[in-house]
């Protein structure tokens, strides 16, 4: 048997994508969304006066919230990510990922963690860090039992082996796609981030350690989240418009500047504080610095869509796509204006800032993962469609219709709590002036959480609807063209 045979046997029998795990993450991902954001739903409803479990510790408002954050953040997010990654790692490089057996083990154990955080965080082990919440849990001695946080960090570290792997075997021979760009730095950046997060503060008091808590919330969107999720849409999108991305150039312009710009800017969390107002001004150089690059990433992108305008209309993942660059930018142009010193007189601790958060978490990085799946989910299913495509459009549009809504009305609400505040009105003034708009704000998650239900429920009808018919799961491992 001839050299070429035995690797065309093993082609076959071992397929370069694991389908498994593509779908075993999507569908972890989205469970946690719906527990993620029913918990949202909790915490608004205690902000109008109706909270369903009063008086239970166990279920506290403060621990609903951070369920619901973490949820969103490592629960759904990470999880359709990883999908994601199983799928373009292998075309984009031409071979499979380090191990299976070590995706499966990834799997199981990042599982494991999610849920010890959930039912630490409910007992009240959560540690003081915005989206470093996960806990430690101690004996009554004060000992830990289990360092979860240690965990994570081999667990990250496991993470970028299993496709670092590939990606250095490929660019060691090829010239390599900017998605591998981003992906392979994200792999490095995070691993470095959640430990200065989740340990430097622990160690350096006052206004050190904050400034390494504001460093890190931002730099685990910036350095992780935004890293993939641009690598994603420039292998996603580009194979969809069976086109090539408009400037390999300036796609390497907005790596470049995200490398060096982002990691400078978390500090801008704490305007006004004790921290050196050196680092301050820096970090709202490097901010307003940031946004200008993402706003050629932008333009790179409307320029790949010329000739194929129509493709948001009738590419269901394409419009989720440029939805969620539609939400980025104006994210980033809001981010620009409110780190200003001006701005902070009046936004800081304001819902403006909630506004901002859900803008570019959900309304981007969720709008680009629900695309993602849309398009992934018959594919590893080998289904040729989805169980009611006409669903589809309620989905869309209701999670669309409810977080712009949501977005405007936060911000308003933060504009009227913020020229409050600056008056010197009492506090009780402010808590009424924005009742009725926390009210909408609650109907506006509820739009937004339904359809994400329906989307689930079309997952579900398409999982169990029976159908022969192949996907195209074995097509050529190429990546988009350069």
């Amino acid at each position: 048997m001839t050299v070429a045979v035995q690797q065309q046997k093993m082609s076959i029998n071992q397929p370069l994508i694991n389908l498994g795990l593509v779908k075993a993450h999507i569908i972890v991902g989205f469970g946690f969304l719906i527990i993620a954001m029913l918990m949202g739903v909790f915490y608004a409803l205690q902000l109008n006066n109706m909270y369903p479990f009063p008086g239970i510790e166990f279920l506290s408002p403060g621990r609903i919230r951070m369920i619901h954050t973490n949820g969103v953040a490592f629960g759904f997010i990470v999880n359709v990510f990883l999908a994601g990654l199983y799928w373009a790692v292998p075309r984009l490089t031409k071979s499979k990922v380090l191990d299976d057996r070590l995706g499966w083990l990834i799997f199981w154990v990042y599982l494991f963690i999610i849920l010890w955080t959930v039912v630490g965080i409910l007992a009240g082990h959560g540690q003081a860090v915005e989206w470093g919440e996960t806990p430690n849990m101690f004996s009554p001695n004060g000992s830990i039992l289990f360092p979860i946080d240690t965990l994570v960090l081999v667990g990250l570290i496991l993470i970028a082996i299993q496709f670092l792997t590939p990606i250095f075997k490929f660019g060691s021979k090829e010239p390599m796609y900017v998605s591998l760009w981003y992906f392979s730095v994200a792999f490095i950046w995070v691993i470095l981030t959640y430990a200065m997060g989740n340990f430097l503060p622990e160690f350096i008091p006052g206004a050190g350690g904050a400034t390494f808590v504001g460093l890190y919330i931002h730099d685990l969107v910036g350095l992780l989240v935004t890293p993939l999720g641009w690598g994603m849409m420039y292998f996603f999108v580009p194979s969809l418009l069976k086109k090539p991305i408009w400037s390999h150039a300036v796609s390497l312009l907005g790596f470049w500047g995200l490398a060096f710009f982002y990691p400078l800017q978390g500090v801008h969390h704490f305007i006004y504080s004790t921290i050196p107002m050196f680092a301050q001004f820096g970090a709202v150089v490097s901010t307003v610095a940031i946004e200008i690059m993402v706003v050629t990433v932008f333009i790179n992108f409307f320029m790949t869509l010329r000739g194929r305008e129509l493709a948001p209309v009738t590419n269901m993942p394409i419009r989720w796509f440029y939805t969620g660059m539609v939400f980025y930018v104006i994210t980033c142009i809001q981010c620009a204006v409110h780190v200003q010193f001006w701005a902070q007189e009046f936004v800081h601790f304001t819902d403006w800032v909630v506004g901002h958060a859900h803008l570019i978490m959900f309304g981007t990085f969720g709008f680009w993962l629900i695309g993602i799946t849309t398009d992934l989910w018959p594919r590893v299913l080998g289904k040729q469609n989805w169980w009611s495509p006409a669903l589809h459009e309620w989905v869309f549009w209701m999670c669309t219709i409810g977080l712009a809504s949501m977005f405007v009305a936060l911000t308003s609400a933060g504009l009227v709590e913020g020229f409050l505040w600056k008056g010197l009105a009492p506090w009780e003034v402010s808590l009424q002036s924005v009742r009725l708009i926390w009210l909408f704000r609650t109907a506006t998650g509820l739009l937004m959480f339904v359809g994400i239900l329906l989307f689930a429920y079309n997952m579900y009808m398409t999982y169990t609807r029976p159908e022969t018919e192949e996907a195209s799961v074995g097509m050529p491992a190429v990546a988009p063209a350069k």
